[in-house]
């Protein structure tokens, strides 16, 4: 046999042979995606690699940028988020930001490159005054000419129409883990009140930005639990957020081990498989990973990065350093840079405040 040829497990040939990339089915097995996770290696990346190249231009990434449009406070008690108002080291609650100070951030990220910009606030689920201010700031960012994404928490069927009137595209919310393993980390909400708002959104005709944490405590059979979840909805997510823990102080799971890298590629390599033509983003964690595995998560599908100092509360690699590695590797952000991002930096430096103006969760006090 050439030492070339990749070895797949009978029951899986048919699901990965090639042509089959373009395949999209909602009918993935927890044994199949199990059979894939315990693939050698370097059969897996092959894989992976060969899908995403049937579905995407493998040398572009859609960069998006996030703000925190209200930070704290929030009523949750997800072991992993600083912002619940239950850990003893919680963020303190602020207001929701005016529409004009997000617009601000908005053409500043635009500037620097992004093609989406998101926004994220520290609720259970939204009141209905509060929705009327986050439409207008929809509203304002797709006159940017920019994509638009919100994470509010739960919604109704009711709320998801009128984001949808607003112009939203994207609307996100994880189900961070498997349904076995969910209630170790979140006991305020369900699982089934997740699938209920992704039911929401999608029935309003809101893609869907639904990914998970890895890295929390669980076993592999609870990634393999979570990327079954999202890969036998109805329609797959149009964005895979896939998340390294972020080990914040004061959280539950501040102490928790690391995480094994190769098992973070493994677990990108597969969402790339099982959902072929969704937009798999190398979420948070990633100021903590060397250039090389981010390197192996591109070459295992990864195409989509938040761009940017920070998510909203967590650490993220700078905007430089992201160039600096896309150029390394020979790719690019899709769409390219504006010509106008050099100028944002200069214009950010010249305030003064000492704050990184984009995606610190409030706006420049310049």
């Amino acid at each position: 046999m050439d030492d070339r040829t990749v070895i797949i497990p009978t029951d899986l040939a048919s699901s990965v042979a090639p042509g089959a990339g373009g395949i999209v089915r909602n009918d993935w097995t927890r044994a199949e995606i199990r059979a894939l996770f315990d693939l050698p290696f370097p059969s897996l990346m092959f894989e992976a690699q060969r899908v995403h190249r049937e579905n995407f231009d493998p040398h572009e990434i859609q960069v998006s940028s996030l703000l925190s449009i209200k930070t704290g406070g929030c009523p949750e008690d997800c072991g992993y988020c600083p912002q619940s108002a239950r850990h003893k080291d919680k963020l303190p609650a602020e207001k929701l930001m005016e529409v004009e100070k997000v617009l601000t951030e908005a053409r500043r990220a635009k500037a620097a490159g992004s093609t989406r910009f998101c926004m994220g606030a520290a609720w259970r689920s939204p009141k209905d005054r509060d929705l009327d201010v986050v439409c207008a700031m929809v509203e304002g960012v797709k006159e940017l000419g920019m994509e638009t994404c919100m994470t509010l928490g739960m919604l109704s069927p009711e709320q998801a129409l009128r984001l949808k009137e607003s112009g939203l595209d994207y609307y996100n919310h994880n189900i961070d883990t498997s349904p076995e393993f969910y209630g170790n980390i979140i006991t305020t909400r369900t699982f089934q009140d997740r699938l209920d708002t992704l039911a929401a959104v999608r029935e309003a005709g809101i893609n869907v930005c639904s990914g998970g944490i890895v890295g929390m405590g669980e076993a592999r059979e609870d990634r393999v639990g979570m990327i079954h979840s999202l890969a036998t909805m109805p329609e797959h997510p149009q964005s895979v957020p896939i998340n390294m823990l972020v080990k914040v102080k004061g959280t539950p799971l501040e102490d928790e081990k690391d995480f094994d890298a190769f098992e973070f590629v493994r677990t990108i390599a597969v969402a790339r498989i099982v959902m072929p033509k969704s937009f798999v983003r190398l979420s948070a964690g990633r100021e903590k990973m060397s250039e090389e595995i981010q390197a192996l998560c591109f070459l295992a599908g990864a195409n989509s990065i938040f761009y940017g100092p920070k998510l909203l509360t967590t650490p993220n690699p700078g905007p430089d350093h992201d160039l600096a590695l896309l150029s390394k590797l020979g790719m690019s952000p899709m769409g390219g840079l504006s010509a106008d991002a050099e100028g944002a930096e200069a214009e950010a430096e010249a305030c003064g405040c000492g704050d990184e103006p984009m995606l610190t969760g409030r706006a420049c006090h310049g």
